[in-house]
């Protein structure tokens, strides 16, 4: 277990719902696809891929109020996406921001 406890496919299962949250709202998604390259058909097969995961937590933790307003449409305390980013990959590197 990594991220204050959280296992893997906890914090796997949040990122996704993070991604189903960023689609719900086009010009944040759109936002979300130049920041990460991806195309809307790539997403998909990306939604496996742990490290892509991790990029969708740091793109949602980039910006607080974005934090707000999806942990509380998602029903979850503000902290679970940075607990949920630790324990992905990369997640135990430092941060210098």
């Amino acid at each position: 277990m990594g991220g204050a406890g959280m296992s893997r496919a906890a914090a796997t299962e949040l990122a996704g719902e993070v991604l189903g949250w960023l689609a719900g709202r086009p010009e944040d998604l759109a936002d979300f696809l130049v920041a990460s390259g991806a195309r809307p058909e790539d997403l998909r097969a990306a939604v496996r891929q742990p490290e892509f995961l991790g990029f969708v937590l740091d793109y949602l933790l980039a910006s607080e109020a974005m934090l707000l307003d999806c942990t509380a449409d998602l029903g979850v305390p503000p902290d679970r996406p940075a607990a949920a980013r630790a324990a992905l990959p990369g997640g135990d590197l430092p941060h210098w921001t």
